[in-house]
């Protein structure tokens, strides 16, 4: 047995590898996948740490492990750190500025998942884009817009420009829809029938009273602004949608006119 694990697979210079160390790394990396395992099932059945938390946890966790793992793997086969970084210093400094934005990259990722500001469920807007979070790793990050698509978005977007979250710690977010009505109109009705029709809605939230204000003298109507609120963020163009048909419909059932723009033309004599 002594003889079959000392057997040398191929010499290169002073290293060797040989089946000692095929043996010796194959053990790292099942020692490390079965702490992996240990850690993501205690971490994911903590009741202390929020879903969100929790994955950023274990992918940090992830990351710091398998580092750990490939330098003894490496130190195991007579390859130090030192060595490697020595070697190879002319050629990071290279690298390192020819891929200035892929280490930025990085850089964001472990930003992102150190202090929580975007995490795993969370509903964010960058650059005018609304998109589900599905994933976060080091470099980029997967997301999923409202039209069903799912883009690989670099994780220095998210930190370098301005990003809105809009479920941060899970709380409700305003909406609004703008209506016109005919001068005509009595305006208190009004907003009755659209804090009525918001009330009715199952995805508008209980916990805060809609309002309907006064937004403006217009050129052919009235305008009417509809405020709610609701933890259902990323569907709410549907529910922004329900709520203008049955507007439409409140406003039939109770003879209130929204108005055509008008203009008038006056012709000289």
């Amino acid at each position: 047995m002594e003889e079959f694990l000392n057997y040398q697979i191929f010499k290169f210079g002073e290293y060797s590898l040989s089946v000692y160390h095929l043996a010796f790394i194959a053990m790292v990396w099942l020692v490390t996948w079965i702490v992996l395992l240990a850690l993501k099932a205690a971490i994911y059945r903590s009741k202390r740490i929020d879903p969100g938390r929790q994955y950023a946890l274990y992918q940090i966790i992830r990351y710091f492990l398998l580092v750990v793992a490939v330098i003894i793997a490496l130190e195991s086969i007579g390859v130090t750190m030192n060595v490697l970084l020595a070697g190879s210093a002319a050629l990071l400094v290279g690298i390192g500025l020819g891929l200035q934005h892929l280490f930025n990259d990085f850089v964001s990722g472990i930003i992102i998942l150190a202090d929580g500001s975007v995490e795993v469920g969370d509903v964010i807007e960058v650059d005018g884009m609304v998109a589900r979070v599905q994933a976060i790793q080091l470099r980029t990050s997967l997301v999923k817009t409202r039209d069903e698509k799912y883009i690989i978005l670099p994780n220095s977007v998210m930190t370098n420009g301005k990003l809105i979250n809009w479920t941060h710690h899970h709380e409700l977010s305003r909406f609004d829809v703008v209506v016109g009505v005919s001068y005509n109109s009595d305006v208190e009705k009004v907003r009755q029938i659209l804090v009525d029709v918001a009330k009715a809605h199952p995805m508008v939230s209980p916990e805060r009273e809609p309002r309907a204000r006064l937004l403006d003298f217009a050129d052919s109507s009235i305008n009417f602004e509809l405020l709610f609120w609701t933890d259902e963020v990323f569907g709410v163009e549907n529910t922004k949608s329900d709520i203008r048909f049955a507007i439409c419909q409140a406003f039939r059932d109770n003879k209130v006119e929204i108005p055509f723009p008008q203009r008038v033309v006056h012709m000289p004599k």
